[in-house]
């Protein structure tokens, strides 16, 4: 069994609409810090973090860890038999 699949390079519409959800909030200043990893083309990786995230790297290392927590969630449902 192969873990890993190939993800397509076109625009994902979730995405854009997630980020233009998360610029809105942040532009009436409800959303005050983001901890991110991104996936660009080619198959790099971005992370970084912005705001209170990056101003408090412990509260911002839990936040990572729920999204880690969530992605294993996502996998073990994907691998269900």
């Amino acid at each position: 069994m192969n873990p890993f699949r190939l993800v397509t390079e076109s625009v994902s519409d979730d995405t854009v609409e997630t980020l233009a959800a998360l610029l809105a909030l942040a532009k009436r200043g409800e959303l005050i810090g983001i901890a991110y990893a991104v996936m660009l083309k080619g198959r790099t990786v971005a992370v970084n973090t912005t705001g209170e995230a990056r101003r408090s790297p412990i509260f911002a290392r839990g936040m990572v860890a729920q999204l880690d927590d969530s992605i294993a969630g996502n996998v073990h449902e994907a691998h269900k038999t």
